[in-house]
């Protein structure tokens, strides 16, 4: 295949700058401002993140998910613990998220160690989803090969069928996971690539902030 070049791809970034003395002096504040902005700016978007995980051996990799709460334990969503990420997760319980939100030229890394929420937590949301998706999380298992589509779709009506008159389960491998930050980058993008970056990491009981070279 012959070379594809995207050099004369470009943008210009024109949003308002981010300065030191406008930071939240917690990172949990400046996030939770810019996430108020997001849901505003990018409805559709604003909780999506890249999850970013790495195997035993270092291998990385990355997905987009959806945050589905946080508060100052972490960040939370869910999924199958025996997926790719999951595995990860229970051989390197660290990883990082990253929310984009092109609306506003902005962008949050969030990077830290992961731990499972509680078995009741878990229960309370897989309880409150649509049935569909209780349905496909609970007839399938995340990750694995599977023969074809109408393997999948034929487990999803058998466990519906035999789940007509009492509730979908949560499966026992199907939990929430948080992640516990121990550093923040709050990213605004400026003309000429000169974008604002702020790095917050953890310092005992307080947070240190630094401004990073764009």
């Amino acid at each position: 295949m012959s070379t594809q070049n995207y050099q004369d791809y470009r943008r210009e970034y024109e949003a308002e700058g981010l300065r030191r003395q406008s930071l939240a002096l917690d990172p949990w504040q400046q996030f939770a401002d810019w996430m108020e902005a997001a849901e505003v700016a990018c409805p559709l978007n604003a909780t999506s993140m890249a999850l970013a995980t790495a195997s035993a051996t270092g291998m990385p990799s990355a997905r987009m998910v959806l945050m589905k709460s946080y508060d100052d334990n972490g960040v939370v969503w869910y999924s199958d613990s025996r997926s790719e990420k999951g595995q990860d997760i229970a051989h390197n319980p660290q990883a990082s998220v990253l929310f984009y939100w092109q609306a506003l030229e902005r962008q949050v890394r969030i990077s830290g160690t992961v731990s499972r929420v509680s078995e009741a937590t878990s229960d309370d949301y897989f309880n409150s989803r649509p049935r569909a998706s209780q349905l496909s999380a609970a007839a399938t298992a995340q990750s694995q090969v599977v023969s074809g589509l109408s393997d999948l779709e034929f487990n999803v009506a058998q466990l519906d069928q035999h789940t007509q008159t009492t509730a979908v389960k949560r499966p026992q491998d199907w939990m929430g996971f948080c992640l516990k930050p121990v550093q923040f980058e709050f990213w605004q993008g400026q003309p000429s690539r000169l974008h604002d970056r702020f790095r917050y990491r953890q310092a005992g009981d307080a947070w240190s902030i630094d401004r990073l070279a764009p």
